[in-house]
């Protein structure tokens, strides 16, 4: 049985950090890549920017660092508040609230750039979801403005289908973390259910955290074709050999004078 991606998220929040083998560092390289980025297609700024699927704040504060005035939004209201506080820490400003992607809480035209980072997308188990959520992301940015989003390279992995995922090994205040994970596709070929699973120090051994959610693994033709009906143009897909991004990234800018109608 899995449970809903917020329920996921919320449980994930506080050990996030986790998956990443050095959570700073993955803040900093992360922003190296995305900060450029923006900055060709719309300029040097600063830009008016959110993170519409913040997390905890791996994207956001790292643009926020670089200079951006962002704001961050989340399914978990759990994991929003720790990435305003983890900003916070840092000395940097980032106002997030718990919002679903496909209902953005925001005016229209309040932005320069959105951002749906780490595969978020694919917490949408339906297409006219993936089409409600970019409906969304187009209608709160200012027309030309830019969608950045990354996803998993689910035209090869829904070739492949994979049973898990290399474990992940971090390093932390509290020592050594081991992050990995079981995939159990579905029929269909496109769903998957994960047991995503931490395996966290505790004395001389470990205490096995489980979560358990569902993901949908939507193809690249599938996620341009959306965008497209949603009102952008120039839809164009980066790998990681041509970005440095280690996930496959989209860009797109928002369609000038486009009347946008939610499905």
């Amino acid at each position: 049985m899995t449970g809903s991606a917020r329920d996921f998220y919320d449980s994930l929040a506080a050990d996030y950090h986790r998956v990443f083998p050095d959570w700073e560092a993955s803040m900093a390289r992360q922003a190296a890549v995305l900060d450029p980025m923006i900055r060709r297609e719309l300029g040097p700024g600063p830009h008016r920017l959110l993170d519409c699927a913040c997390g905890i704040g791996t994207q956001a504060i790292g643009l926020a660092r670089a200079g951006h005035r962002v704001v961050g939004s989340d399914l978990s209201p759990v994991a929003a508040a720790r990435a305003a506080t983890e900003a916070e820490s840092r000395g940097t400003n980032l106002p997030a609230v718990a919002a679903d992607m496909r209902q953005l809480p925001f005016r229209t035209a309040a932005f320069d750039v959105v951002v749906c980072a780490d595969n978020s997308l694919a917490h949408l188990l339906t297409a006219p979801d993936v089409t409600a959520a970019l409906g969304a992301m187009r209608r709160v940015l200012r027309d030309d403005g830019l969608l950045l989003l990354t996803l998993r390279d689910y035209d090869e992995l829904r070739r492949t289908r994979p049973a898990s995922s290399p474990p992940q090994v971090s390093h932390g205040p509290d020592g050594r973390s081991i992050t990995f994970q079981l995939w159990h596709w579905h029929e269909d070929g496109e769903r998957y259910d994960q047991e995503y699973f931490q395996l966290v120090p505790d004395g001389a051994g470990w205490q096995v955290r489980v979560r358990r959610t569902t993901s949908r693994a939507a193809t690249r033709d599938e996620v341009a074709d959306a965008a497209t009906r949603t009102g952008f143009t120039d839809v164009t897909w980066h790998t990681p050999g041509s970005s440095g991004y280690y996930q496959p990234v989209l860009t797109a800018r928002a369609t000038t004078g486009r009347s946008v109608h939610l499905p």
